[in-house]
Order: structure tokens, then sequence, then C-alpha cells
């Protein structure tokens, strides 16, 4: 092997859309359509939590930690890789992103930190089977904002 396993434009393409589309769910702390992205099965973790066993152990412990104390989450899309299975049924995905937290009282600091996401693929859909999202040193654990979640 000369190199890591690039995906292939399509492929690259196809998970930076989905990236775009997880990243507005966080945004809108609307659980209930990201929900779908994703294994229920999923072993995840992140800043607040080591590993979780279930979809809805991620949503109640990280996302309810995560989404409504903190906005404008984006990954960085030109910084993202994107590796690929020779096979086609497997991808990872490797992304810094952005988000904005909040002080106590109410001042506003960048959030930045990077993700690493697994992904399966069977019966032509992609699913994320692992996550691990977490903040890049020095920067604050703690965000403040009290936003509604849209949906569970």
């Amino acid at each position: 092997m000369t190199g890591l396993p690039k995906a292939d434009a399509t492929t690259r393409d196809f998970f930076h859309r989905w990236l775009e589309t997880f990243s507005a769910y966080v945004r809108a702390v609307d659980y209930a359509p990201a929900k779908p992205l994703f294994h229920k099965d999923i072993l995840a973790f992140g800043t607040h939590q080591d590993v979780l066993p279930s979809l809805e152990a991620w949503v109640n412990t990280q996302w309810d930690n995560v989404w409504p104390r903190t906005d404008d989450f984006r990954f960085v899309l030109e910084s993202t890789h994107v590796l690929a299975a020779d096979d086609g049924s497997m991808a990872v995905v490797v992304a810094p992103w952005t988000s904005t937290g909040f002080h106590e009282d109410g001042s506003r600091f960048d959030r930045p930190g990077r993700a690493t996401m697994v992904f399966h693929k069977r019966d032509g859909v992609w699913l994320g089977v692992h996550t691990h999202l977490s903040l890049n040193r020095g920067v604050p654990q703690a965000s403040f904002g009290n936003r509604p979640v849209k949906s569970r």
C-alpha cells in the first residue's frame, strides 16, 4: 500500500453532504431526523462520556449535554478526510469542526474540535457505527447555552 485508502469522489461528496446534513440537525437541536443516520447499536464517545453502547444512550447523554448548550456547529469540509474500504462496505471520516460555546454570563467563545466517524454500508445505506467527537485542547469543557430541543 502506497498511501491511505482515500474514498473516490462520489463517496467523498456523499459524506460531505452527510456532514452538512448532520451539522444542520445539531444547529437546530433536532434529534429525531438525526437518529436515522446512525446504527441503533452505535458505539460512541466524546467529551462528556466514555463509550456509550447505543444510539439512545448517546442521545440521552452526549447530545443532551452538547447540542442545546452550544451553537453554530459546522464541519470544516476543506480539511475533512474520507477513507473507504476497497469493497465499499466501510468508510472513515476524519473532520475538524467549529462551534460556539457560552460562558456562564452568556458571552460566546470559539469551541472547535475534531471528529472521527466510522460508517458501514448495508443494502446501499450508510450508517454511522462509531463516533468520537471531542474538543480541541484548551477549549473550555463547559458551555452554558440553553436552547430548546426541537424534536427527540
